[in-house]
């Protein structure tokens, strides 16, 4: 059995990215994409083969999620300990 097609929304909630970055990847031919009538809808296996086929960043995402990486993303840079002014 085929797994089912994800929608924008899906996709971009399984991914963790917006749904205006999807659009943009689909529009810009970066993953693939299937119209069911006037619906998207994206196969997950294709478009992570085909995002890492483009070098995309976001996959690490989808595989590797460590503690440090969502620390150092939610902190400003002025914020982090090494940007700190002495004191």
């Amino acid at each position: 059995m085929k797994p089912p097609r994800l929608s924008v929304k899906e996709l971009a909630a399984f991914i963790g990215v917006s749904t205006d970055s999807i659009r943009r990847a689909y529009r810009n031919g970066e993953i693939p994409v299937q119209w069911l009538c006037r619906m998207a809808r994206f196969d997950v296996d294709k478009v992570r083969l085909a995002m890492e086929r483009n070098g995309q960043g976001r996959v690490r995402r989808l595989n590797v999620n460590t503690a440090q990486d969502e620390r150092d993303c939610r902190q400003s840079p002025a914020s982090r300990q090494e940007n700190a002014p002495d004191r």
